[in-house]
């Protein structure tokens, strides 16, 4: 099965949104990084990639007929190649408000996974591994908390999407222009219901709250270490 539709936006331009919309509209499985958390194969597969190897992209994307986000849209050239006959759709949105949700979201919960979790967890480990190698010290070069630095990257991936991608293959859309753009571009018709509005941004609130209070296991883990020795050697002692 080869991939029908090519996501060229980044993460927080309505990619989950889309993801629904595709499905919907259906163009089968759409491949998400939010699936990765719960495909080890995936896990693996795009780990792989990160260190250097070769990807097989029939092999990654088995099963799936569109994807979207990160990280298959920072291959995006390299897709459209593969796949001549799939269209690519751009999700954009403002830079700066594309950023300050980044910033809330993705790279929050990135950099709050406690060490001792991705050690414990390889699955957790490979994610975070790959999403530094290939996101934040590959394609923000470890800058993303420069504000300036990281829109600029945003806005020249639009731009080199735009310039890479010929015009009556492409689609640059914002999510909430809803059904109509995307699928005259698609030659679908469009369905009766309202467009998908997939809003996460409560989920990665959720998860970062959650990532804090799991990085003061391994110390609540120590205190009840020393107070059970504690207690032994009073007991053995007095």
């Amino acid at each position: 099965m080869s991939l029908r539709i090519i996501g060229a936006g980044f993460p927080r331009t309505g990619t989950l949104s889309l993801k629904a919309a595709l499905e919907q509209l259906g163009y089968g499985r759409c491949h998400h990084m939010a699936d990765m958390m719960f495909s080890p194969k995936q896990v693996k597969i795009w780990h792989d990639i990160s260190e250097g190897e070769a990807p097989d992209w029939d092999k990654v994307y088995q099963g799936y007929q569109a994807c979207v986000d990160f990280p298959s849209s920072l291959y995006f050239r390299e897709l459209a190649e593969t796949y001549p006959d799939a269209k690519v759709i751009l999700t954009v949105r403002p830079p700066s408000d594309w950023y300050s949700s980044m910033k809330d979201t993705l790279y929050r919960v990135e950099t709050s996974v406690p060490r001792w979790l991705q050690m414990c967890f390889p699955r957790v480990g490979k994610l975070t591994d790959m999403a530094d190698r290939l996101v934040w010290n590959g394609l923000f070069e470890g800058r993303f908390e420069d504000r300036h630095y990281a829109m600029a990257e945003y806005e020249r991936h639009i731009d080199d999407v735009k310039s890479l991608i010929p015009k009556d293959r492409l689609l640059v859309m914002e999510v909430k222009d809803g059904w109509a753009p995307l699928c005259v571009f698609l030659g679908v018709p469009e369905p009766d219901t309202p467009f998908p509005r997939v809003n996460d941004k409560s989920h990665f609130r959720r998860m970062t709250r959650m990532l804090k209070r799991l990085s003061i296991v391994p110390w609540v883990a120590v205190a009840v270490v020393g107070l059970v020795l504690a207690i032994l050697a009073y007991v053995m002692y007095f």
